[in-house]
C-alpha cells in the first residue's frame, strides 16, 4: 500500500520512510504543503501522515482539502500539542493524530490501525451470504445480529466482531486483533484479547448453541468461520 509522507524535515521524513518500507508500505516524501494536492491526485495514496507546520501551506489548509476532495485516510503528525490544534485536526476529518516526539513504531502501529478499519466497508452488512450468512454487523448503526437476534456486545467485543467479520474466513493475527479492538492505542496483553473473544463466543452461543463461529487458529490467530448458519 502506499504511504504518502509529508514532512518538512529531511531526517524525520527519512526515518519515517525506512520504517514504513520496512514493514512492507511504497513511500512518497514531500516537503512542501503546496505540492500536496498534486501528489494526492497523481499517485492516489492509501495514508497520508500529515505534519501540520508546513512551507507553503498550513497542514491544516491541507487535511480540508484532501477531506473535501478524496476519502484517504489521514494521520496528523505535529509538534503542535495544544488541545484546539487536536480538536481542530480531528474536526477537519482527520483519522488520527501523533505529537512529536513519537516513536516511528509507533507511527507505523498507527497506520496499520487506520488503514485496518478504513478497509471495511461500513454501509454494509457483513452477511450477504457465503461464510458469514446469518450475520449482520453495521458499524454505522452500532448493530450486530446473528439469525434476526440482537446481540448485546460491549463495544470492545463490537469492533471485535466487526473486525473478523468483514472478512470472513480470513485468519486475523492477535496484532491484527489488537489494532483493531482500541482506539486510544492502549497496551494490553494477550491474555486480555482471549478474554473479549471467550466473552464474544459466549454471547454467538447463546443465539447458535453448540456452535464455536469464532475459529482459534494456534499460534495463529483467529477467524470468523459461520459456514453453519442457516440458508
Amino acid at each position: 500500500m502506499n504511504i504518502l509522507v509529508v514532512e518538512d524535515e529531511p531526517k524525520l521524513a527519512q526515518v519515517l520512510r525506512t520504517y514504513l518500507e520496512a514493514a512492507g508500505y511504497a513511500v512518497r516524501c514531500v516537503d512542501d504543503g503546496l505540492r500536496v494536492m498534486d501528489t494526492v491526485r497523481e499517485w492516489t495514496p492509501d495514508l497520508v501522515l500529515l505534519d501540520l507546520m508546513l512551507p507553503g501551506r498550513d497542514g491544516l489548509d491541507v487535511c480540508r482539502d484532501i477531506r473535501a476532495q478524496t476519502a484517504i485516510p489521514v494521520i496528523m503528525v505535529t509538534a503542535r500539542t495544544e488541545e484546539i490544534d487536536r480538536l481542530l485536526g480531528l474536526e477537519l476529518g482527520a483519522d488520527d493524530y501523533i505529537c512529536k516526539p513519537y516513536s516511528p513504531r509507533e507511527v507505523v502501529a498507527r497506520v496499520r490501525a487506520v488503514l485496518r478499519r478504513a478497509g471495511a466497508d461500513p454501509a454494509a452488512p457483513a452477511a450477504a451470504g457465503g461464510p458469514a450468512r446469518g450475520l449482520e454487523v453495521r458499524p454505522d448503526a452500532w448493530l450486530a445480529r446473528l439469525d434476526g437476534v440482537d446481540l448485546d456486545l460491549t463495544p470492545v467485543e463490537f469492533r471485535l466482531l466487526a473486525l473478523l467479520a468483514s472478512q470472513p474466513g480470513r485468519i486475523f493475527t492477535r496484532d491484527q486483533v489488537l489494532d483493531g479492538l482500541y482506539d486510544d492505542h492502549r497496551v494490553v496483553t494477550d491474555r486480555t484479547v482471549d478474554s473479549h473473544v471467550k466473552n464474544l463466543r459466549r454471547k454467538l452461543a447463546e443465539v447458535r448453541p453448540g456452535e464455536d463461529l469464532i475459529r482459534s487458529v494456534y499460534g495463529v490467530g483467529y477467524r470468523l468461520d459461520a459456514a453453519a448458519g442457516p440458508d
